[in-house]
């Protein structure tokens, strides 16, 4: 049985609740952590090495641009999900039901990454209590000492999720007149940041040709670096990524 749009409204319900309890320094104290600030920015930077290859790349600049800025970079998504949660009925009638999915999967992998991200802190506590400065080398350590395998490849299942999403947008008819035609509505709604989100990734995937393939080599690429990761690869990070250029 499919989901219905109210389904989906419900579990995007859960999922921000749980994105929300996440970033609250008091159920969850690992947001005070001095390591979870560099571990982010370190993760980011690594984002930005391992797509150097998509960033060298006039057709796929745009849509990894978006990744790493709008999906599963060092980004602060709380102005965006606390304007969904706010808003949340009046989104069942403003977007497609299949928006409203990847919009959910967006933030499922927000708080998964979240998660992963107070985790690894309380590791890097445990492991360098007094040092604030990330390597490779330690961050291996802390990644081995977190972790669970089978969340992580969900974690990269989601990646791809999201991006599948916004490639079965464009080929949804008027998808495009839709957005424009919305913005003004959204941003009164109080939806101006999801919009936002959502016209972002549209335009980047709209110039991209062959989505199916993109999404491939960056799952590719975050599997092979988990693999090598749990595996105690002495070059983890060395670049994987099957793009055109690069």
């Amino acid at each position: 049985m499919s989901a219905t749009p109210r389904d989906t409204a419900a579990r995007l319900g859960r999922r921000l609740a749980c994105h929300q309890a996440l970033h609250d320094p008091q159920l969850s104290p690992g947001n005070g952590s001095g390591w979870l600030k560099p571990l982010q920015a370190w993760q980011a930077a690594r984002l930005e090495r391992s797509f150097a290859g998509f960033l060298q790349d006039p057709a796929r600049r745009p849509a990894a641009r978006f990744f790493l800025t709008d999906v599963y970079g060092d980004h602060d998504f709380a102005r965006r999900d606390a304007d969904i949660a706010r808003v949340l009925p009046k989104m069942q009638r403003l977007l497609p039901e299949a928006l409203l999915a990847t919009v959910a999967d967006g933030i499922a992998l927000g708080a998964l990454t979240h998660a992963f991200d107070l985790r690894m802190a309380g590791a890097l506590e445990r492991l360098s209590p007094r040092r604030h400065v990330l390597d490779a080398a330690l961050y291996a350590r802390a990644y081995r000492e977190v972790g669970l395998p089978r969340l992580r490849a969900r974690q990269i299942a989601l990646i791809d999720d999201v991006g599948n999403g916004l490639a079965a947008a464009l080929r949804m008819p008027g998808i495009g007149a839709l957005l424009r035609l919305s913005r003004l509505p959204a941003r009164a709604a109080g939806l101006g940041e999801l919009q936002g989100f959502l016209e972002r990734g549209f335009e980047a995937f709209a110039g991209l040709g062959d989505a199916a393939a993109f999404l491939a080599d960056i799952r590719h690429s975050e599997a092979e670096v988990m693999r090598r990761l749990f595996a105690g690869d002495a070059a983890p990070f060395t670049p994987v990524l099957r793009g055109r250029a690069g």
